[in-house]
């Protein structure tokens, strides 16, 4: 059941969007070489409980980190740890933050130091199919707009949209119906309407499409082991267009 949102429950999520945006870019500035994933992840966790709000991950179905922070190969639902971050390499970091009863979701993709141009162009690429996707996400239209648009960006620059893994409903639970996949034919799906509120995140591969979870259970890798990026932003659906609640 898609859950539409009452004014003051937007209100409330645009609040932990902000949070969730705030934390995003603060911490991807802070993604150098010489950084461990963990000492990322704390920053992160620090910033989220200085603000009096909750790191969504930790725990949920499990997981043990407070953000997932997913390098090169990597997808999705890397677990911070002692891994170092160094030069050339493609980090992918997940928020989730749980502030007075409403979730917000949000990730980016940071280079560090990568200079191979075809790497950088889709990292470039995933952002922009985000864009196109959410230009899609408005009353009246269907869902499967917004991921018609994100899969016709990736796929005429030559990368592959993962299928494994999709965006979804988020509110007063960080998922919710419905599921929003980042592929498929437009006009279809559930009707946009004011008051959805969705986490939209195209994951891209720069090869082919094919996915694997790792032996921790967590862990989404590339089956080819070439680099990925994820963008996401949580937004509303409202009277006259989409709100993205997670500008920061």
């Amino acid at each position: 059941m898609i859950v539409l949102k009452q004014a003051h429950e937007l209100e409330a999520m645009r609040a932990s969007g902000n949070l969730a945006g705030r934390v995003r870019d603060k911490v991807a500035a802070a993604v150098t070489p010489g950084a461990t994933t963990a000492e990322i992840a704390d920053y992160a966790g620090g910033l989220i409980e200085a603000e009096g709000a909750t790191c969504a991950f930790l725990g949920y179905r499990g997981f043990p980190g407070k953000i997932c922070i997913s390098i090169n190969e990597e997808i999705v639902h890397g677990i911070p740890g002692p891994r170092v971050i160094e030069i050339g390499d493609v980090v992918s970091l997940d928020f989730g933050v749980l502030l007075d009863g409403f979730y917000g979701d949000t990730a980016t993709t940071v280079l560090v130091g990568v200079t191979d141009p075809e790497v950088i162009r889709m990292v470039r690429v995933t952002e922009r199919s985000l864009e196109d996707g959410l230009a899609q996400a408005k009353k009246g239209g269907k869902l499967s707009d917004v991921s018609h648009a994100i899969q016709q960006t990736v796929e005429a620059a030559g990368f592959s949209v993962v299928r494994d893994f999709v965006g979804h409903g988020i509110g007063r639970s960080l998922h919710e119906d419905p599921q929003v996949p980042n592929y498929g034919r437009a006009g279809r799906g559930p009707l946009l309407k004011p008051g959805m509120t969705l986490a939209v995140e195209p994951m891209v591969n720069l090869g082919k499409v094919g996915t694997r979870v790792l032996g921790d259970g967590w862990t989404v890798v590339a089956r080819d082991r070439k680099p990925s990026a994820h963008f996401e932003h949580t937004i509303a659906i409202g009277e006259d267009g989409v709100e993205i609640l997670t500008l920061g």
